[in-house]
């Protein structure tokens, strides 16, 4: 049976259990006669927590025709699919083919500010604050349909994916990763005489268009993708959505995502 990857990138954090990892990794797979390279990879493997998979994501451009994988190193590591103790068998699956795919959702913004217009690729999500600090308010609309006028801290719309990250902190839903939503979940909603805001998440399928237009033109945005914070002057829109953009996840053949929430959470 032919080898399903051969040409691998190793993306690994700068510290020492990373590294460390990440040498024993890249002996093993030279061992097997995998191919360690810099450029035209099949796969590509993440050796750290959660951060450095979303690190090695935007450092491949969301690449739909490489497949990845992440090797626990961190704290967490949701993400990631391999215990780092478990290297030596992580190899000799992918020597035999011992592994299924998952695909999964890629959030596109648009961000129009004065008269340029920004795009962004997210794996997690993305959060739109004041640039202050201050209470922001938005029009918020799904399909050109008005969902609220929301009045608070701010918006953070996560994707399936990035359900379980900084979205769960604010409350949000756990989803699981082949739904492919995006959800729209609010921080500190003002709920008084002058406002009336969900206080709920809400979850949007795929394909469809969440647009957030702020009521006041002049104010300075913070705007956070996937953990990365950027200012915006004279935010006209933004709009976000899930359409044909994939990216592919390895997964072991016994792989659950119930048993990932109970492990991750709950033990």
């Amino acid at each position: 049976m032919k080898r399903e990857f051969n040409r691998i990138k190793i993306f690994a954090n700068n510290n020492a259990r990373s590294e460390e990892i990440r040498d024993k990794l890249e002996s093993e797979l030279l061992k097997n006669n995998f191919d360690i390279v810099d450029n035209d990879f099949d796969l590509a493997i993440a050796v750290g927590g959660d951060g450095s998979f979303l690190r090695m994501i935007k450092a491949c451009n969301f690449n739909s025709n490489i497949s990845y994988i992440g090797i626990n190193a961190g704290t967490l590591g949701f993400a990631q699919e391999i215990r780092f103790e478990n290297y030596q068998d992580f190899v000799k699956k992918l020597n035999n083919n011992e592994f299924t795919s998952e695909f999964v959702g890629v959030q596109e913004t648009v961000i129009r500010h004065g008269k340029s217009t920004s795009y962004f690729y997210s794996l997690n999500e993305f959060v739109v604050r004041d640039g202050n600090f201050d209470t922001i308010c938005f029009k918020i609309e799904v399909n050109n349909k008005i969902l609220e006028n929301f009045a608070g801290d701010g918006i953070l719309i996560s994707t399936s994916f990035g359900s379980t990250a900084y979205n769960l902190s604010f409350g949000g839903s756990i989803v699981f990763n082949e739904l492919h939503t995006l959800q729209i979940t609010p921080i500190a909603p003002l709920n008084n005489k002058a406002y009336c805001c969900l206080r709920n998440s809400v979850i949007i399928p795929e394909n469809r268009i969440i647009k957030i237009t702020p009521k006041d033109l002049k104010k300075t945005l913070l705007v956070t993708i996937d953990g990365e914070n950027n200012f915006y002057e004279d935010v006209i829109s933004i709009e976000t959505y899930i359409k044909d953009k994939r990216i592919k996840c390895l997964r072991e053949f016994d792989y659950d995502f119930s048993s990932k929430i109970n492990e991750k959470f709950l033990k």
